[in-house]
């Protein structure tokens, strides 16, 4: 499934994450760099493509995939050659795709209502709470040294990513399990790539910007 593949992207975004797992697939692909101090992403062009106006968004013969996780379940999948999902069939295959949904209908939730201060009863959160989001993290974490144990895999990229921004800017607790997981997904050539990438982008958005007053 190689064929032509669009990757709409913008700096320091959650389609950062997924452009590190297109450098760990080995992926041809065409980047689309959308500058959203200038309002790309709201521009019709783009709109045309993914009316919610957010990255991560492909374009992968003739399919149009959004969202992070639908994102990585694809690519992974499409570009079987470096492994990095375990296939139909595999034991790992339920884990995988566990923690790679789990971060959007879990951890991404509990933060955000960390962040905002919020409280939603246990008794219908999708989540539980914040704080056993967080244990269960920990405990996978600690089995690691990645999410499904010995193997790398693209989840591992996600979570690498997602944990090193949050921890970052205070939303989640900087462990030790956390600690070293980030250092040890960080440390990938693949995102030494993509951060140098990303700040070259930041400033020609910086100075387009600027440009325009």
């Amino acid at each position: 499934m190689s064929g032509d593949l669009i990757f709409y992207h913008s700096p320091n975004t959650r389609s950062s994450s997924v452009l590190i797992l297109l450098e760990e697939l080995d992926a041809p692909y065409t980047l689309k760099d959308l500058n959203f101090k200038v309002g790309a992403q709201r521009e019709p062009e783009y709109l045309a493509v993914n009316p919610m106006g957010k990255v991560p968004a492909i374009v992968h013969n003739g399919a149009l995939v959004t969202e992070l996780g639908a994102s990585f379940i694809y690519l992974a999948d499409a570009f079987p050659q470096k492994k990095l999902a375990p296939q139909i069939g595999d034991p790992l295959r339920g884990s995988y795709l566990r923690w790679l949904v789990f971060y959007g209908s879990a951890f991404e939730p509990a933060i955000m209502d960390r962040f905002m201060k919020t409280e939603p009863p246990q008794r219908t959160c999708p989540y539980g709470d914040f704080d056993s989001v967080m244990t269960l993290i920990n405990k996978q974490l600690a089995a690691g040294p990645y999410l499904l144990g010995a193997r790398f895999s693209a989840a591992d990229i996600l979570w690498g990513t997602a944990l090193r921004w949050t921890t970052s800017f205070g939303l989640v607790p900087m462990t030790p399990e956390v600690s070293a997981y980030i250092e040890r997904i960080g440390s990938r050539p693949s995102v030494l790539r993509v951060t140098e990438t990303d700040k070259q982008l930041l400033a020609i958005h910086e100075a387009a910007a600027a440009a325009k007053g």
